[in-house]
């Protein structure tokens, strides 16, 4: 499974943004989840960040920072050697015991709490506040609340769909209703057909779908050095969004991080399934 999918499989029962203050700005940031370096960029604050993780690839200019490590666990010479003076780790995404280890050497940690999309403009400010480029993430926040609303007011109202979101295809994995992913679906319009699963990200079988007669299915394109078998829909003719051939392609880069870019990504998304939505209209 690509790594920063399990990051977000193993970001469980987290709560709001939330980042630990300091009143001395950081000149020498290390960011520990694609997501962080993604904020940082978009506020103006990239060129505090010294070293990063795998997948931390966007903007282009992030692929040139020094690697620490991943979600396997970081490397602790190379945080000492590049001398951070804070460094910014994803709670619940980052293993603790690295958390634990930065703290027992003296290093500033704040926390990056994702869970709920409407709290990322509360983030970006905090970052801002943190690295002296609060003007331009206030900025950046209100564009994102004004897209946000822009989404759900195109979108209410619309002729629901059942949907099945394919989080990963072996095993085969889905999301339920208390995740930031089923938070885009509900901006869609649309029904989480795993809603009331017990788990927030349930290993679920071919019968299950099939119970669940999904009438869209959606499928995220995950950046992984070895890709995964993936589920042959074709055969499962009894399943509605099969016999119409209603599949969807969306960008998990995108969807699965809790970025600035997360409404682009939305947006394709809703646009795809209000497509679907229309194919479904037309034959009633």
């Amino acid at each position: 499974m690509a790594m920063y999918t399990w990051w977000l499989l193993l970001s469980l029962l987290l709560s709001a943004g939330c980042f630990a203050q300091d009143s001395k700005q950081p000149s020498r940031i290390i960011a520990l989840a694609p997501h962080i370096v993604e904020n940082l960029y978009a506020i103006g604050a990239g060129d505090k960040i010294v070293g990063t993780v795998e997948y931390a690839d966007y903007p282009e200019a992030a692929n040139r920072i020094p690697r620490i490590g991943g979600y396997h666990g970081i490397q602790l010479e190379k945080v000492l050697a590049l001398a951070p003076d804070l460094v910014i780790v994803w709670k619940n995404g980052n293993k603790e015991a690295d958390i634990e280890k930065l703290k027992s050497l003296g290093i500033p940690i704040a926390y990056s709490v994702s869970k709920d999309i409407r709290r990322v403009p509360t983030e970006l400010i905090k970052l801002g506040e943190l690295t002296g480029h609060k003007a331009q993430a206030e900025q950046l926040a209100n564009k994102f609340n004004q897209r946000y609303q822009q989404i759900i007011k195109q979108f209410q109202g619309k002729a629901s769909l059942d949907v099945f979101y394919q989080l990963w295809p072996s095993p085969l994995m889905t999301t339920n209703g208390k995740t930031w992913i089923h938070q885009t679906l509900n901006m869609c319009g649309v029904r989480n057909v795993f809603a009331e699963a017990a788990t927030e990200y349930p290993q679920i079988s071919l019968e299950n779908v099939i119970a669940k007669h999904p009438q869209v299915i959606i499928i995220p394109n995950e950046k992984a050095a070895k890709q995964p078998q993936q589920v042959q829909w074709q055969k499962w003719t009894e399943i509605p969004a099969v016999k119409h051939g209603q599949y969807i392609e969306v960008d998990a880069d995108l969807l699965h991080r809790f970025s600035t870019r997360m409404l682009e990504g939305v947006q394709d998304m809703c646009d795809k399934l209000h497509a679907s939505r229309k194919y479904y209209g037309k034959r009633l």
